[in-house]
């Protein structure tokens, strides 16, 4: 039987052919952490007493936050600067921008190869046919010190774009529609490959804004069979040529999907929820404070030719505060060599070192209390962009909505509304803290009271928020954690050392922080039982040795306090009146845990 692309690739960099569910080792071409998981990948290899195995295929990349406006940021890249100089690992500094966007741009990735790094959106790398892996700071350490990463072959599913969509359609409006037909867990698990009509037309720009959105549809990565002009691109950028990569014609996939976007018009998606897609027509007229046009998912040239193409000649409405960050540096020259950086400030932008902006919390992006943004990137998770409002949409809807003051597309922009009056809103208090519980021993039976979460797509900024993410000391996280969930914000201040927590699906969905995981050791949870996983997290949590469990727990009778007993061997979960079966660990997950962890 023939194989998909993803198996062509792992195969590639593995021990030979492979099949969905296998664990491989797989070769890692190019290892990359960014700012914040860069420091503690630096701990964890000097903490285990680990070398990098191959500095010329190692890289540091700075981009969550180019200024160093926080101490904590500033204190991690120099402790990774000083790291690069003594062991020879490169360094993309705060001057080059989105560390996934600059290793497609120079070239260090191409069809076929692989790539991981500590961001969860390295799976853009689908965009130009290769793999790429947000993992957590213990993955990448691994990845670092031995040039191999274990990992669990997904299986994949086809997905058919039927039709071309309108002329005033872009690619994120594609990806917007993808999000809402599939929804945040239509590919959980799973890689993807695009097809279709429209497919061979995709620019690179295109296929990023696609290939970033993978992760918000649950999925491993989103992989688009290099064309031509791909090839050319890698090369140009390279130096050398790349050899296409294709799955065989009789490659078996899960699932072919079809989604209709035929004369598809300019999408939008709704504050909290990615998924969350509509026209723009559905919430045109919706009074915007604040617009950014940037990210991993459109802050490339194309996307910044196209917001200056609705904003030339245009003032941003009064009252309403358009935020623009290029994606690299190269972007950025290229923009101010061809007057598109002067487009967009006599609009009224102000534009941003190069990076990822409010999506980090480290730059120029986050929104407040009440306000109420449009945003061309790909979350718009409660918390994750500042404490208002977000609605996701393409760069022309972003900067039509800029002019009018209202959500607008760009092919019917109002006149611009009146300034609405500032609405204030106090800011919660931080939970509060207790100290961090010691891990025990290492049991393959745990009893304790459990804790009944019982909501499905539980992000990582739920969990754990960004706003914490310059902390690495693991006695400091457990008062953050569920923080920013509505309902759980005390959750530290009722835990106890050996509690369970039980949820729903998709568990830990969003970005690739370790701290999501290290925040439930440091309160001393013994265990997290969900329907399923985000894959970055349930990755992160097996690698360190925190243990997690698929199994469904909610609505069996069961009662926040009441003690239940986990066997990881077996799966067999028991309480006074009842019993479940969950999914035992697999021997990779058991050993790893019995270890204390991947680097131990």
């Amino acid at each position: 039987m023939g194989q998909t692309l993803i198996e062509k690739i792992i195969a590639g960099h593995a021990d030979g052919p492979v099949q969905p569910g296998q664990i491989a080792d797989v070769e890692i071409d190019v290892r990359a952490a960014r700012d914040f998981g860069g420091a503690n990948v630096v701990k964890n290899l000097e903490n285990a007493g680990l070398s990098v195995a191959d500095p010329a295929r190692t890289v540091f990349t700075f981009d969550c936050n180019p200024g160093g406006s926080d101490q904590g940021y500033a204190a991690n890249q120099q402790l990774c600067r000083t790291y690069a100089r003594r062991t020879g690992v490169g360094l993309r500094d705060i001057d080059q921008g989105i560390g996934t966007h600059v290793a497609i741009d120079d070239g260090l990735v191409g069809p076929g190869a692989t790539f991981v790094s500590t961001d969860s959106h390295a799976n853009i790398m689908g965009a130009v046919g290769a793999f790429g892996q947000g993992m957590g700071d213990q993955d990448i350490a691994a990845a670092w010190a031995h040039g191999k990463v274990w990992f669990k072959v997904p299986p994949t599913k086809k997905v058919v774009l039927r039709g071309r969509p309108a002329a005033s359609a872009s690619a994120k409006d594609i990806a917007l529609k993808m999000a809402a037909e599939l929804g945040a867990a239509g590919l959980l698990g799973c890689a993807a490959e695009v097809y279709g009509d429209v497919v061979d037309e995709l620019t690179v720009a295109d296929r990023v804004t696609i290939a970033s959105m993978a992760t918000e549809m649950g999925g491993i990565i989103m992989l688009f069979p290099p064309n031509q002009a791909v090839l050319d691109f890698c090369a140009a950028a390279s130096g050398r040529p790349w050899e296409p990569v294709h799955a065989d014609a009789d490659a078996s996939y899960v699932e072919t999907m079809e989604i209709d976007i035929a004369g598809l018009q300019p999408m939008i998606a709704r504050p909290g929820h990615p998924d969350d897609g509509v026209a723009v027509d559905d919430v045109a007229g919706t009074p915007v404070d604040s617009v950014f046009i940037g990210s991993c998912t459109n802050g490339r040239l194309d996307d910044l030719r196209a917001a200056a193409a609705v904003l030339r000649g245009e003032r941003v409405a009064e009252g309403v505060v358009l935020k623009v960050v290029p994606a690299t540096r190269k972007v950025w020259e290229r923009a101010l060599a061809e007057g598109i950086i002067a487009d967009l400030m006599a609009a009224g932008a102000l534009i941003g070192n190069a990076g990822c902006a409010g999506c980090a919390a480290g730059q120029i992006g986050q929104n407040g209390p009440g306000e109420v943004t449009v945003s061309s990137g790909n979350r718009n998770f409660a918390g994750k962009q500042g404490k208002g409002e977000v609605y996701l949409a393409s760069p022309a809807t972003c900067a039509a909505s800029a002019v009018a003051g209202v959500i607008a597309r760009a092919d019917a922009i109002p006149a611009p509304r009146e300034p609405a009056p500032p609405v204030r809103q106090a800011a919660a208090p931080d939970p509060a803290g207790r100290p961090a519980a010691a891990i025990g021993d290492r049991p393959t039976t745990v009893t304790g009271r459990i804790w009944l979460v019982a909501e499905d797509n539980i992000d990582t900024d739920m969990i754990f928020h960004n706003r914490h993410l310059a902390i690495t000391e693991l006695d400091q996280m457990g008062p953050h954690t569920l923080g920013n969930l509505p309902g759980w914000e005390d959750f530290p201040t009722k835990v106890r050392p050996g509690d369970i927590v039980a949820t729903g699906a998709n568990f830990g969905c969003g970005s690739s922080r370790q701290q999501a995981v290290d925040c439930f050791q440091a309160l001393g949870v013994s265990l997290i039982i969900a329907r399923s996983y985000g894959a970055i997290y349930e990755r992160n949590a097996i690698n360190a040795g925190m243990p997690v469990m698929i199994a469904d727990l909610l609505d069996r009778g069961l009662e926040n306090g009441q003690e239940v007993t986990v066997d990881m061997t077996t799966g067999r979960i028991t309480w006074p009146g009842g019993e479940a079966q969950g999914e035992p660990f697999s021997e990779v997950q058991l050993e790893i845990y019995q270890r204390g962890g991947l680097l131990v």
